[in-house]
Parts: C-alpha cells; structure tokens; sequence
C-alpha cells in the first residue's frame, strides 16, 4: 500500500501538527494539509489503525490558511503554522489542552480559558540556536529539516528573530569557510564547530554571539572578535564554550569570554535579569510578562504568604513575587542557574529569597519542619513534568496553593489528575501563546486545597 495516491479530506489538526483525515475507517496523519482541505497524498506507511501520508497537492484551499512569509517553511522544523491563520493557530492549541485534560487528566469539567495570544507574531524570541552540519560539499549552518536530527539546511532568513541576528549567522557561516575551520562531523566526532547561539533582549540593546566547538582555542580568534564587531555593531558580547562529548547538544563544559561582559540583561517588569551563555530564560521576554502577570492574578497572594519555587532557574519568578510575600526559597538542580538566580537577587536589592541547589525530589524529602512553613509552591518543571518522588512529596506538603506552569499540556493533565485526586480544586486553565507558528503552548493554573 505504500506509495499508494488518494484523495482526502482533512478534517482536524492532530497534538504533534499532523493533519488528520479518514479513509477507509482508518485514521491518517498527514505532513502538510489544513482542515478544510481536499488533498492529493501519498501513503508512505501503513498500520493497523492508522496511516501516514505526505500531501503531493493541494485540491481545494482552507479559508484558513494564508500565504507564509519564510522561504523555508516547507521543510523548517520550527513554524510548522505558519501558513495557518493566527486566530485558528490559538482555536487548535486551546483545543490541545482540552484533549489533554480530558483524556489524559480524566478532568473534563475543568474550564480552559480563551488563549492568550502573542502581542508580536514574528522577531519575538530573544535565543536561537543553530547548528553546524559536514555535508558532501562541504558543510551548512541552521536549522533541522522537519522530522530529521541529523539534516541542517543552510539559513536565509529567520522571521522570528532580528535582522541583526541574521547577519551574524550569513557572517559565521561565511567566516568559518574562509578561514578553513574544520566543521563537526556526528558521525566519526571529529572536527572543530559544533553550534552558534545568539540571545538578543528586546528590552535592552544587547546582542551576545555564543559559539560552542570542540575542544581546543578558537582559530583566528582576534581575527572574528574585530571584523565580527565590525559588521554586526550590536554585538556587545561574544562567548567561547567547548564541548568535546558525544551528545549534541549546544551547551559547553568549558566557558571562555571573548569579548564584552560574557552575559546580557533583560528587563521583565521593574526588575533586571543578567542572562549567561547556558542560563535558562524565557525566550518570548514580552509574552513572559504576560505569563507571569497571569500566574500572579490567578494566584492572589499576599504579604504574609511564603512561597517555595521549584524548579526556579535563574530565579525570575521568585524574584519577581518577592515583594508581595514574606519570604521565598527557590530550587534548582543546575548550578549555574543557582548561581545567575542569586547574582540576579543581588543585582534587583531583593532580600527575602534564597535558593537551595539540588534535586527538587532530594529537597523536599529533606527537613520537614522548614517546608511546613511554606503555603504557597510555584511549579515550573521540564516538559517532562513533575518527578513521580517530587510531586508525591510536594503533595505530603498539603500546601493552600499550588501555582504550575507548565510547558506541555499533556505532563500537566497527568500531574493535575493526581494533584486532584489528592484533594486539590483546578476551577481553570489559562493557556498563554509564547511561540505562534509552533505547535508550543503554554499554560497556567493553580490548585486549590480543599
């Protein structure tokens, strides 16, 4: 049956961006395709219950769907929706976390608000990373095709971040071919460049290059610090991290400033955040003011309340709701966060927070008579949620508030379900939109124990 031409009609938009039509009492996920639209596609796997299908032509045209202004948004990995109008990109993802809840959470009474949209459609993240690729002819610098790790296709221009931003990545790329610099090959583990990064605020003209390779110094170091400068004068910092281990991932075990104060600053409301090379820090910083706004609203706390943040990064949430509690304490696994979160709490004149380094599970298993003074627990985990250890301790706590945000709709319907069930009210959720054009969405809700 594979490679088999049909004709369908797209009907829904699946969790993963996949269309969704039916054929033969079978489901079929499409790559490419809008609801409302009849297609040509081409089978190319065939189960049980369902089919897999790439669309070759498209019949009759969604009202919905508009014209992308990216010239890769047919094999980007990134904006999947693009062409997919902004109002149905927030109707399907409040859709995702009704399903979630009522599938996933067995939770079908609780109300999802209307998503919050983005105040900015395009130019609004404040990181991105790119990778280096070794090719036949040589080699790319940018972004996974759709579905593929192991392929990078060579950037034009990326809409959801600055010009300037762009330029930086035409001259690395060109710079790294002029100068002979041997790119990382993922196969043999040889060779020198690995990944670039570039974090740009939007509320403070600041622009830091972040370069990670494999071990050794930089070639012709001087050589990018001046002409790098020279053609991109926003840059303000440049940062060298080395990374010789297998996985592929853009941070580094060996950190080297080149240029500049090696970090940024961000503005979230009154308060300042310095962002380093492997910090974690929203990457939408207008719509995290929106989030956070939310979040606090929902949560109505007050001066004589104490709030335990876990999963605290760098410190922003804590930082930013010490002023309307008595008292903070953030926790966080990774030890340059705890380390940006403290500096952050310094640089702010905030004196009723600290933080704690370790496992989250490994804290609140840890001195019962310190965490019975806590009422209120702010939740911001991974996309994979709460550790089972870590909420069922965090539940054993019986605190009067539980505030999550959460990044994954599907981990926070199966952490609800037990938070719920383990006597906490969830009236709402408030889906708030921090990267249009992807399949992301986030949220925010807090539990009520009754």
């Amino acid at each position: 049956m594979n490679d088999k031409i049909v004709k369908l009609d797209i009907t829904d938009l699946a969790f993963d961006g996949k269309a969704v039509a039916h054929m033969d009492g079978k489901v079929v996920f499409l790559k490419g395709g809008l609801p409302g639209e009849t297609v040509m596609a081409r089978i190319t796997r065939s189960k049980p219950r369902y089919d897999q299908a790439i669309v070759t032509e498209i019949l009759t045209k969604s009202p919905e769907r508009i014209a992308a202004p990216c010239s890769h948004v047919e094999y980007c990995g990134g904006c999947t929706w693009q062409d997919l109008q902004y109002d149905s990109q927030l109707a399907y993802k409040k859709k995702q976390v009704n399903d979630c809840l009522e599938r996933l959470g067995k939770l079908p009474d609780v109300v999802v608000r209307d998503v919050i949209g983005s105040v900015e459609l395009f130019s609004y993240r404040n990181k991105m990373e790119f990778s280096f690729n070794v090719t036949e002819d040589g080699f790319t610098l940018g972004l996974h095709e759709r579905g593929h790790f192991d392929r990078i296709f060579d950037l034009e221009r990326c809409h959801l971040q600055s010009e300037d931003a762009d330029r930086v990545v035409h001259w690395v790329r060109n710079f790294v071919a002029k100068e002979n610099i041997p790119v990382y090959d993922v196969t043999n583990h040889s060779g020198y460049m690995r990944f670039l990064m570039i974090r740009q605020p939007k509320h403070t003209s600041q622009l830091m290059v972040n370069v990670v390779t494999n071990y050794g110094d930089f070639p012709a170091r001087e050589k990018l610090i001046k002409r790098l400068t020279q053609e991109v004068p926003a840059v303000t910092t440049i940062v060298h991290n080395q990374n010789g281990q297998k996985s592929n991932i853009a941070t580094g075990e060996i950190e080297k400033v080149l240029l500049g104060p090696g970090y940024i600053e961000e503005r979230l409301f009154d308060s300042t955040f310095r962002i380093r090379a492997n910090s974690f820090f929203q990457t939408n910083s207008i719509q995290t003011e929106t989030l956070y706004r939310t979040a606090f609203d929902l949560l109505h706390a007050k001066k004589t309340d104490r709030v335990m943040d876990l999963y605290c990064g760098t410190g922003s949430i804590g930082i930013l709701i010490s002023p309307y509690v008595t008292e903070v304490v953030g926790v966080e696994l990774v030890a340059e966060a705890v380390e940006a979160a403290r500096e952050n709490a310094l640089t702010n004149h905030v004196d009723n927070i600290s933080f704690f380094e370790g496992d989250v599970k490994d804290f609140l298993n840890s001195k019962p008579e310190e965490r019975e003074r806590f009422n209120i627990v702010i939740i911001d985990p991974p996309r994979a949620g709460l550790h089972p250890k870590a909420l069922k301790r965090l539940l054993a706590m019986r605190p009067e508030k539980i505030l999550y945000i959460s990044c994954n709709p599907a981990t926070f319907a199966r952490d609800a379900q037990q938070i719920v069930q383990a006597g906490y009210e969830l009236p709402l959720v408030q889906p708030v939109d921090m990267f249009p054009h992807t399949l992301h969405i986030e949220l925010t809700a807090v539990f009520y124990r009754t």
